[in-house]
């Protein structure tokens, strides 16, 4: 009797705290300007899902659809070079014993603990030339994803028998061939946990394109919150109905790879 009243009450909050959001932004989102601007949890009385919609993607010269291209290249990009790199310094951490090792560990730690200096990071910036670009705002959200996803990666490499590289090797393979062709293709699991999660992480991204990334031509899906809100009033339609559009993706990403983010979170433990 325990077991079911606890996972009713789980089942419960979980509607509260996720269904009742998404459904007062999807009521939202279809009503109209003065019906919205209420805030009511209620059903409209006139459905205008589809002129919100067409208003919002042409608002501020189409900014929406300059914003969707942007953040999915800097996600594309982020999240590749975040699986590469995080996956060969795992790896190395693992497999390669050195009196390094504590202060690397140390310094990978740091990266989730010590929060990011903005002006300091601009000045870095500005000296590579990278300020107000999109490849210097890649390369601000590779850093500040590897920690997490190097403590995955090496994780889940401590739990693949050593012999394997030690076959490979005999076999004439060199590093870079016994990292990419052997081991590499071992991660998968863990490789899509952290895609995922990093995807989510670099798509929700406000702060960081916020500060590194200024100016409309470079606006980010987060970004585009500002459109609809000024000083002395807000498009509460128009509003929730960005957020709408920004919630889509990462809704579908979440459905189709749930299980997948819950077994690499876990393989590393359980095979370890």
């Amino acid at each position: 009797m325990k077991r079911y009243l606890g996972s009713s009450t789980a089942i419960l909050a979980s509607v509260v705290i996720f269904i009742v959001p998404f459904a007062f932004i999807m009521l939202t989102a279809a009503k109209s300007r003065e019906e919205s601007a209420l805030l009511q949890f209620s059903w409209p009385t006139e459905w205008a899902l589809w002129q919100n919609l067409v208003e919002v993607v042409q608002a501020r010269n189409g900014m929406v659809v300059t914003a969707f291209i942007n953040s999915t290249i800097l996600t594309v990009a982020s999240v590749s070079l975040i699986v590469v790199f995080s996956a060969m310094v795992g790896y190395v951490l693992e497999r390669r014993e050195s009196k390094w090792n504590i202060l690397i560990n140390l310094l990978v730690l740091s990266g989730l603990i010590i929060p990011p200096a903005v002006v300091p990071t601009i000045w870095v910036l500005q000296g590579l030339g990278l300020f107000r670009t999109l490849p210097g705002l890649i390369l601000i959200e590779v850093a500040f994803g590897m920690s997490f996803s190097i403590l995955l990666f090496q994780a889940f490499v401590s739990t693949i028998p050593r012999e394997l590289d030690e076959a490979a090797i005999i076999d004439g393979a060199g590093p870079v061939t016994l990292f990419f062709r052997v081991i590499f293709p071992l991660l998968k699991s863990v490789a899509v946990t952290v895609i995922v999660v990093q995807s989510v992480v670099i798509y929700n991204d406000f702060v960081n394109p916020l500060y590194f990334l200024p100016g409309d031509e470079n606006a980010t899906v987060q970004l585009t919150l500002y459109n609809f809100q000024s000083q002395f009033s807000t498009q509460w339609n128009l509003l929730f109905m960005n957020i709408l559009l920004i919630t889509i993706p990462r809704l579908i990403m979440f459905i189709f790879f749930n299980r997948k983010i819950v077994e690499g979170m876990t393989d590393g433990a359980v095979k370890g």
